[in-house]
């Protein structure tokens, strides 16, 4: 399948984990048990050691202690990583387990347009899946082996419409790129072309549909369908404090810039452009008053966000 997998699961921190030995015994592919700073590779299985949370950043996963007394989230943490780095190509899937974690982890998932599947009721503990089923993150709800087979087929659409070798589907792709502008104002002929096919190969997966042409029918004759897509092309992914570093830097070299610029009796004025639903915006503001403490009254602040 050209796929990396990466398995997660909960064990009592003083358990040894047996998964990598047991996997060998079946897996037509090499399997790994993590060591810090790994990279991942196509065609490998990595399975996360004892007593250890796992990130993913940038092809590499990185182990970090698990803090004791803390509730056991190692997959809504790997999740999360994961669909920040990897994005439109990043497969979250949920299998047997207890509890609620790996939830937020495929909201994370989905959110940044990836793909999310659940284990269905023929899990041997049911809590874990079906969680994330009530909460409305999950793509589709299969059994392991019906996921294995929607995972290869979702790879091959993704390679067929991310081919810009073929002129058919060049003209059909100038044809979908058509009705996103009549169908929303926004051209995006100018756009970084791999990420719209990407996000169309995903809508056609998610509509079960394994040629561009049919998708194009779709938009054509179904009112909603340009709608989705441009959702997807326009992912909201956004909360307060997002990158953290960026914030730091502000207070450490652009405020202090900004604030001894400004004269007395001119106001502070900052725009946020394309905040989403606006979390760039509060924090600014909320960085800027914790900056400015008690020298903040008096001063005019101006913030605009679009």
């Amino acid at each position: 399948s050209e796929m990396a997998y990466v398995i997660v699961q909960h064990l009592h921190p003083l358990h040894d984990s047996m998964l990598t030995e047991l996997l060998s015994r079946v897996a037509k592919i090499p399997i790994n048990e993590i060591t810090d700073d790994i990279h991942l590779a196509p065609n490998n299985i990595y399975v996360i050691p004892e007593n250890k949370m796992l990130t993913s950043f940038d092809g590499v996963l990185k182990l970090s202690p698990r803090q004791k007394d803390t509730k056991n989230q190692a997959i809504d943490v790997f999740f999360n990583s994961l669909a920040e780095v990897h994005l439109d190509l990043a497969y979250g899937i949920l299998l047997s387990g207890n509890g609620s974690d790996g939830t937020l982890g495929l909201k994370a998932i989905k959110k940044h347009g990836g793909i999310t599947f659940a284990q269905d009721i023929d899990a041997a503990n049911n809590e874990m899946p079906q969680n994330a089923i009530n909460a409305g993150v999950v793509d589709y709800v299969l059994s392991p082996g019906q996921i294995v087979e929607k995972l290869i087929e979702l790879v091959k659409v993704r390679d067929l419409v991310t081919k810009e070798d073929d002129p058919n589907d060049e003209d059909v792709f100038q044809e979908i790129l058509k009705i996103l502008r009549h169908h929303s104002g926004v051209d995006f002929t100018y756009y970084k072309q791999t990420t719209i096919r990407r996000r169309i190969a995903r809508r056609m997966a998610l509509n079960k549909i394994l040629n561009l042409r049919d998708y194009l029918k779709v938009l054509q004759g179904n009112k909603l369908a340009p709608e989705d897509l441009f959702n997807d092309l326009l992912i909201p992914v956004t909360e307060f404090f997002r990158d953290t570093k960026i914030f730091q830097i502000m207070r450490e070299k652009v405020f202090p810039l900004l604030t001894s610029r400004v004269t007395e009796g001119n106001s502070i004025r900052i725009w946020i452009a394309g905040c989403s639903t606006g979390e760039e915006a509060y924090t600014l503001a909320i960085a800027l008053h914790e900056y400015l403490g008690e020298n903040l009254e008096g001063k005019e602040i101006q913030i605009f966000a679009s």
